[in-house]
Order: structure tokens, then sequence, then C-alpha cells
């Protein structure tokens, strides 16, 4: 019987190895000398047996590492630098550049587009109202359309070119062709003739045409925040992440432009006190307005290199998360049909409504902070000065909330770091009307630290900008990017375009108008105060509702998502799996079986030199 196990175990074994015949050569001639009262057939089970034992672990090792082959190939198709797949990165990193370069405009056009209006000759500050209720809105409309035009005959790469090239010739053309030329453009004799027979209510409409192309460049410098920036760059950046990498990486893309932020605001300071010191004979303005305005056209051309880049090296159309629009099976519908359907969706409405809440909410505060600003630094040089040092300390606070924005939507979710904006709003907020209505009293205090009610309002109303400021463009920005991930391609470009161009300007036109009312009811923007800060009780509310009701919608369609992300992935292992184990699964069975046919044979040939059971038992495992 037992000579009978052991020819079955010998048939079932592989070929002996070098280092198996080697070994069994060693133990071949201590098998000579055994004792003689032990089983005959003993000398012949041990050197069969014995040297299987230390082949069983590597055996169990390659076993383990067939198992583990889909894994290790999954590992090595993507390698990770600093914790992070290096293939997210070639997305993340030139994304993080194109933001960096477009904010750092944003902040040079920002500075200079109220300085141009504001201190123009036969203008005022009373024109800023007028021109976002009258001009930028009709023009933000404009656009829509023509953006939906184009997103329904042009590619996406195409539709990105013909948008931004055009933003980059008017910025450079104003400095080197309509600046220069602005008392010949300008139809200064015609202005005053209207404004002696309309009279001085009527200064800020009057004033849009006394010097239009100034106000061509307020309007296209605030579509560059709505179009370059919502559009064209968070629309490129949803094409190509997953909700995984935007909820990880979202809100570090600000990180890098905070830091332009900081170094544009630095730049408007500089060419300010420039301006300053080069004479009363040179037009120092013009000087800088040119420099400024050629980084901005360097920058552009940058922005689109990296765009054009990413594109040809890094995107791979065959791994993009969002499935590629069909012309052919879009359903073509007019503009008023879209306006309907997206008014139809409550998803989209409650996106419209934090950015039309957020534009109106903004606005009642910083006109009237804009007001207080005009009235302590009436010079163009002190009013751009403190803009710049106003730019470098928003793109501060904006970093240091970048880093604490990524941390409270990992741990928090997206409702409460969507509420947070609202929040510092509304508290900031009822600190400077607060300040304004009842400064007075304080009115010795301050004077011990060598300040007036008025500089006070100045400082604490550009706390509050720059409180809120930071908390929108850290957390606000992020949080409305993240919602319009779960929709459609169609809803993407079409519903991006409505609530970011038009909304977004609605809402500042929607506070000028507010505004407007109120000082024509109550006499003065002062008078007003205490009615702006009640509307903005109201509306922040609303603005928190939206984002309840948001937030209910948006995060099962985000499970959602990400659930169908894992399954994919699950399906890819398990692919490779199947593949590695038909060609392995024979070769598995094998090592079964003679692990188990192994161990018995060295149980039964140790079992007559256990002198106890426990120590038959030790050596049997």
């Amino acid at each position: 019987m037992e000579s009978g196990l052991v020819a079955s175990h010998r048939l079932r074994l592989p070929l002996p190895s070098a280092a198996a015949a080697s070994h069994h050569h060693l133990l071949a001639p201590s098998a000579l000398r055994l004792p003689c009262h032990l089983p005959r057939p003993t000398p012949l089970r041990l050197p069969a047996a014995l040297p299987l034992r230390p082949c069983l672990p590597p055996l169990r090792a390659a076993a383990a590492a067939a198992a583990a082959a889909p894994g290790d190939d999954a590992a090595a198709s993507s390698p990770k630098f600093l914790g992070v797949e290096t293939r997210t990165l070639k997305k993340i990193v030139p994304l993080g550049l194109m933001f960096f370069c477009i904010l750092f405009n944003y902040t040079i056009l920002r500075d200079t587009k109220d300085v141009l209006v504001v201190t123009a000759k036969g203008s005022s500050a009373e024109i800023i109202p007028f021109l976002k209720t009258w001009v930028n809105l009709p023009m933000a409309v404009g656009f829509m359309l023509l953006y939906t035009k184009l997103a329904d005959v042009l590619s996406k790469e195409a539709l990105f070119y013909a948008v931004i090239f055009p933003f980059i010739a008017f910025f450079g053309a104003f400095a080197y062709v309509l600046y220069p030329m602005r008392d010949a453009i300008h139809p200064t004799a015609l202005a005053d003739r209207l404004l002696a027979s309309l009279g001085p209510s009527f200064l800020g409409p009057v004033a849009i045409l006394r010097v239009w192309s100034f106000c061509l460049f307020y309007v296209m410098a605030e579509l560059w925040g709505s179009v370059v920036i919502s559009v064209l760059f968070w629309g490129f950046a949803n094409q190509i992440t997953t909700v995984e990498e935007a909820k990880e990486f979202y809100p570090l893309f600000g990180l890098g432009a905070n830091v332009a932020l900081i170094f544009s605001g630095r730049t408007v300071k500089y060419f300010s006190n420039m301006r300053k010191n080069l004479g009363p004979g040179v037009d120092g303005w013009a000087i800088s307005l040119k420099a400024m305005m050629s980084i901005v056209v360097i920058l552009g051309l940058v922005i689109t290199g990296i765009y054009w880049g990413v594109n040809k090296f890094v995107i791979d159309k065959s791994s993009v998360p969002v499935v590629e629009r069909k012309k052919k099976d879009k359903p073509k519908l007019s503009m008023g049909e879209s306006l309907k359907v997206l008014l139809s969706s409550r998803y989209v409405r409650d996106l419209a409504t934090l950015v039309v809440a957020y534009g109106i909410s903004i606005n009642l505060v910083e006109v009237t902070w804009k007001s207080k600003l005009k009235a302590q630094f009436p010079s163009p040089n002190e009013y751009s000065s403190f803009m710049g040092d106003f730019s470098t300390a928003t793109g501060i606070a904006t970093f240091t909330m970048m880093l604490l924005g990524r941390v409270i939507l990992r741990k928090f979710g997206w409702g409460v770091a969507a509420t947070i904006t609202p929040a510092v709003l509304l508290l900031t907020g009822v600190g400077f009307f607060s300040l304004i209505l009842f400064g007075e009293p304080l009115t010795p205090l301050m004077t011990k630290f060598g300040m007036t009610p008025l500089l006070a309002a100045v400082y604490v109303g550009a706390m509050q900008n720059i409180f809120s400021k930071s908390a929108k463009y850290s957390l606000f920005d992020p949080c409305k990017e993240m919602a319009y991930i779960p929709l459609d391609e169609d809803m993407k470009v079409k519903g991006k375009a409505a609530i970011d161009v038009v909304c977004n300007p609605l809402g500042k036109s929607g506070g000028a108008l507010i505004q407007q009312f109120m000082i024509l009811s109550f006499g003065s923007l002062a008078n007003s105060t205490p009615y702006l800060g009640g509307i903005l009780l109201v509306i922040v509310l609303a603005w928190l509702g939206a984002v309840r009701s948001l937030d209910s919608q948006f995060s099962p369609l985000a499970k959602q998502e990400l659930e169908r992300e894992k399954m994919l992935k699950a399906k890819t292992v398990e692919t490779t799996a199947q593949v590695v184990g038909t060609g392995n699964g024979s070769l598995q069975d094998t090592l079964a079986s003679e692990n188990s046919a192994n161990g018995s044979a060295i149980k039964q040939s140790q079992e007559p030199e256990s002198t106890t059971p426990e120590k038959s038992g030790q050596q049997s495992q």
C-alpha cells in the first residue's frame, strides 16, 4: 500500500532540477547508513519527498504572483509621482498653469478697467451701474447667442481658439491703437451738448458715449472673467477630468493662480508708482497701459499654447471620461427652446440661483465700497496703487483658503463647502454696513489710531471683499464647477454658456438696478444703506436655500458617477485576471495537487520517527 502511494507520487513529480539532483546525491550516502529497524521503503521515500519541502514556498509564491498579476499590471501601467498617477498629473499641472495665466491677466484687467472709466475726463463712479446694466448685460447675452451657435458647428478646440483670440487681439489693439487715438475717436463735443440739454443727472449715461472705447475695454475685461475663466477653462477642465480627480484637485487649481494674483497685484502697484515718478510732461498712464497690455497678450498666447499642447500630447481620446458629442444625434434646438429646457431643470435653476445671488450680493457691497474708495483716493495713481495692494492681499487670503478648501471638501463634502461663501459674505457684509451706519460714535476712538470713519469704512470694505473673493475662488467656483460634471454633454455646453455668461452679468446688473432704484427713491446711496443691508440678507438666505436644494440633487448623482467609474475599473481588472487565469489555470491546478500529494507523502514518511502524537502533528504542519 505504501509502495503504491510512493509510486503514484513519483509519477506526478516533474523532472528534477539540477539542484534537486545534487540534493539527492548528497542524501544518498547517508541513506545507506540508516538503522536496520526502519522499514525498507523508507530510504526510497525520504530522498523523493524531502527535496520537495524546500520547493513548496517558491511554488506557493509563484501561485500568489500569478493571482496578483492583474493588480501588478495595473500598477505598472499607472506609475505614480508623489502618490498621484502621472497620467493625472499630465492633465492637472497644465490646467494649473492655464489658470495661473488667466487670473494674472484678469487681475490686471480688473484693476485697470475701473481706473479708465472712473478717472476719465467727464466721467465718474456713477458710470459703473449704467455700464453693468445697459452695456455689459446686452453684450453678454449677445455672446451667449453667438457661442451657442458656434458650439453647434465648431469642434471644441476650434471653439476655444475662436473665442480667446478676439480677446487677445482687442487688448493689444486698445493699448497701441485705441487709447492713443482717444481724442480723435471720442465724441466729446456731442457728449457736452447732450449733457447740457439733459442735465447733470444723466452724467453716467452720457459718459458711456463720451468714453465709449474705455467702456468697451471695461466690458471686455468683465467678459474675460465670465468667458475665459468660467466657460473656456472650466469647460475644458470638466471635459478631461473625472469626479474623483475634480474632488481632489479642483480646490488646488487656484493655488498657483493666486500666486499669480499676488504677483499681478505687485505688477499693478509697480506701474502705478511708475506713472507718478515720470514727471508732468509724460503720459505715464499710456506707457504703463502698453506694458500691462503687452503682458496680457503674451500670457494669452501662453494659454492657447498650453491648450494646444494638452490636446496634442496629453489627452488620449479613448480615455477621456466624457463621451464625445455626436452632432448628428444632438437635437437641434432654437435659443428659445434651449432657454426653456434650462428653466425647466431644477438642477440648472439652482445653479443659476447661486451665480445670480453671488453677483447681486457682492455688487451691493462692492459698489458701496468703491464709492468710499473713490472719496478717499481721488487720484488715479493712489486709486490704482491701493487696488494693487488689494489684489495682493486677495491672493494671499485666497491661497490660504485654497489649502483649507481641499480639506473641507474631503471631510465635510460639497454641501458644507458650498455654504461657506454665502456665510462669509453675510457676516462681513453686516460688519461693513454696521460701520457705515453706526461709525460716527466711534470717531474719537478712530482718531487715536490715526484713522477717520471714511478710511475705516474703506479698510473694512476691503476686508469684506478680500474674504468674499477668497471664499469664492477657493470654494464657490470649485463647488459650482463640480456640479456641472454629472450633467450630459449638451447641457454642459449650453447650460454653462447660459449660466456663466448671462447669469453672472445678470447678477451684477441686478445689483446695479437695485442700487439705482434705492438712490432714486431715498435720495442718496448713504440713505439707502439700511435697505441695501436688508436686501442683502434676503438674497443670501435664498442663496443658502439653493445650495441645500442643489446638494440634495448633486450628491446622489456624484455617487452614481463614482460607482460607475469603480465598476469600469473593476471590470478592467476582472478581464485582466481572466486572461491571466486562462493561461495559468492548469499550472495552478497541478501545483495544488502536487502540494496535497507531497504533504501526504512527507507526513507518512515522518510518522515512524514520531515518539508522541504531538510531535507527529508538529512535523506534519
